[in-house]
């Protein structure tokens, strides 16, 4: 429990009707849309960290008649790749589940016209130097010749100018609709559309979807097929690939009650890339342990990381040049029962009115190019600058 009690109390209950959670999204609000599954929240219960989460939410009295994961009080956010951001106890949500049913929770006293994130202005677009980025992906490689490294994830940072204010639900509805086999979501101003899953709890089941490996989308279904086809020969992206699911792996080994189970490489196919995807289940030991803590075990992955990690991280301090934010931590959320889904936050904008903030990574081993990698973090981007400049 929690030391000191919130006083926070919880209602919950079954709405008659139909509901798009999105149109219940307030400002500087959290949304999330996954697999028919959708909620939105507005207002400020309360603020926690990672690890105060579990006991506030214990601490929160009140019913929850669904007991669905997702329903009743919730924390949501982005934690940021450093992993120290702040989550939310949201005031209000609205949910629908995969199967159409709607409800609203709501935690109180609570401040229902804060704002979760509040926005905040972004610096002027920067001109994109293609030659720093090749001298770093060129200094990675000399890490991996020498042993320092096996793999590091780099990223770029782009920050462009808009024809037209665009508002976050406007690009969560693009989103939803033009990435549907991917993890919708916003925390405020932060939106993005990622395939990647962290990691999903129910009861003691959790499952985590690691991707690594990509190639661009052809131009048409027959270029499409052999640039799949040659992603799954690829020494490199095998390689990439199998460095993330073994550590993948390995982390939720040493939580589960047996053996994982792992289902790929299989190729999973997005609007603009391929991945290859692995597939990996385990049942955990401990009943405790919720979505959350799984999440912050096992980021940051290899995928947007590097192996051996302190070595990545080290580099990647040193080679990227600016802050990543909320960029590849983990976006989710976890329900009091413990059960939860968490995505790495990938395929992401910061909106701020007409400027928005992109970031995007490739990851660089032994083989890999300085132009194909360019090549790569553009391929990513093209989703999201869709998102936000069509219509």
């Amino acid at each position: 429990m929690s030391p000191v009690s919130t006083g926070l109390r919880s209602r919950t209950w079954v709405l008659d009707g139909a509901l798009d959670p999105l149109a219940a999204l307030g400002a500087g609000g959290f949304a999330w849309f996954a697999d028919g599954f959708g909620l939105a929240t507005s207002g400020v219960a309360a603020r926690v960290s990672a690890t105060e989460a579990a006991d506030v939410l214990a601490d929160i009295a009140g019913d929850d008649p669904l007991g669905e994961p997702g329903t009743g009080p919730l924390a949501v956010g982005a934690l940021g790749f450093a992993g120290d951001a702040q989550l939310v106890i949201p005031a209000r949500i609205a949910g629908r589940t995969a199967d159409g049913l709607a409800w609203v929770t709501e935690v109180g006293p609570a401040d229902d016209g804060a704002e979760g994130w509040p926005a905040s202005p972004l610096p002027a677009p920067r001109r994109q130097d293609r030659a720093r980025w090749s001298a770093s992906v060129q200094d990675a490689l000399s890490r991996i010749a020498a042993g320092r490294l096996a793999k590091v994830v780099l990223a770029r940072e782009v920050t462009v100018d808009l024809d037209r204010p665009v508002a976050v639900t406007t690009v969560l509805e693009r989103l939803r609709h033009g990435q549907p086999s991917c993890f919708t979501y916003a925390a405020g101003a932060y939106v993005g559309a990622s395939p990647e899953l962290l990691v999903r709890r129910r009861g003691r089941d959790v499952t985590s979807r690691p991707m690594a490996g990509t190639a661009a989308q052809g131009g048409t279904a027959d270029d499409d097929r052999r640039v799949v086809a040659a992603m799954a020969a690829s020494a490199k992206e095998q390689l990439e690939h199998r460095l993330v699911v073994d550590d993948v792996r390995g982390r939720l080994g040493r939580l589960s009650d047996g053996p994982t189970s792992a289902n790929g490489p299989e190729v999973v196919r997005l609007s603009t890339v391929a991945h290859l995807a692995t597939t990996i289940k385990a049942r955990l030991r401990d009943p405790a342990m919720s979505a959350l803590d799984v999440a912050v075990l096992l980021h940051p992955t290899p995928a947007v990381a590097g192996v051996p990690h302190d070595a990545a991280l080290a580099a990647i301090a040193e080679l990227e040049g600016f802050d990543r934010g909320l960029y590849a931590g983990p976006v989710g959320w976890v329900d009091a029962r413990g059960d939860g889904d968490w995505a790495v936050a990938l395929r992401s904008a910061t909106i701020d009115g007409t400027r928005a903030r992109l970031v995007a990574g490739a990851g660089i081993v032994a083989g890999s190019d300085p132009d194909s990698e360019w090549d790569e973090t553009e391929s990513k981007l093209a989703a999201m600058r869709s998102a936000l400049s069509e219509g």
